[in-house]
């Protein structure tokens, strides 16, 4: 099949995943890239078509029956970059089931998140140090947003990633972890910390910090220390340097 009209109806409705609701509407989202596209067919993630410039159609025989030949302008109508990547795939989200949580024993979870290359660099941390599972609880950014599936590198297929809504849901699933909270001002340093597993790390966003409900629920809490003369660090930073010590 090849389409080389930017007015193509299917070009148009692909278009569209580059928004939130028809993200959320059809289930469906945007990947960008030879590198995102091979990891998420490799790791299993159902993919329904792939747009690849002509050019590079060899590199994209391992899933040739969902390709579609086309030309660079009609993937800079796809792409949410300045340039076009070779090719732009379209792919099912992936949903978990919160009973997976039960076996888990090393679990991140992030506050009102709302930065996208944050949370695309975390996923990509949280799966290099050994996290089981991502809990993204209250109102975070969308992880099928384009940015965010380039940010993580591939790597937003390599563990669950889970939305929670309310502390009961926490209650229901953490109430036997260590619930640590990363907090600005404790006695608890990094450096000596010792980790008791299962253990829930909760990270606040990094405009509020940690919600009071969050620190009521956590058992207890740890800080990094650093150089008084930085009043802190970027979020994805601090998650990677906490996780670096606490998982591995």
């Amino acid at each position: 099949m090849e389409i080389t009209s930017v007015n193509n109806d299917l070009v148009k409705e692909s278009a569209k995943l580059q928004q939130k609701k028809y993200r959320t509407q059809s289930s469906k989202f945007l990947l960008e890239g030879y590198k995102a596209i091979k990891e998420a067919f490799d790791c299993g993630i159902k993919l329904d078509k792939i747009f690849v410039e002509k050019n590079h159609l060899k590199e994209y025989d391992f899933a040739k029956d969902l390709i579609i030949e086309t030309t660079e302008p009609v993937l800079k109508k796809l792409t949410t970059t300045e340039s076009a990547p070779e090719a732009i795939a379209i792919g099912y989200q992936k949903v978990y089931d919160k009973n997976l949580l039960k076996n888990t024993k090393k679990v991140v979870l992030l506050e009102d998140i709302k930065d996208l290359g944050n949370l695309g660099t975390i996923i990509r941390s949280s799966v290099a140090f050994g996290a089981d599972a991502i809990i993204l609880y209250g109102e975070s950014v969308d992880i099928y947003n384009p940015k965010c599936v380039r940010a993580s590198v591939g790597n937003l297929w390599k563990l669950p990633i889970l939305h929670l809504t309310k502390i009961e849901e926490l209650e229901d699933n953490f109430k036997d972890f260590e619930r640590i909270a990363t907090l600005p001002r404790t006695n608890n340093l990094l450096k000596t910390f010792v980790t008791k597993q299962p253990c829930l790390v909760m990270f606040g966003s990094e405009a509020n910090g940690l919600s009071e409900d969050l620190i009521k629920f956590s058992t207890t809490s740890v800080k990094i220390e650093m150089a008084k003369t930085v009043e802190s660090l970027n979020l994805a930073t601090s998650v990677s340097v906490i996780l670096y010590e606490l998982f591995v």
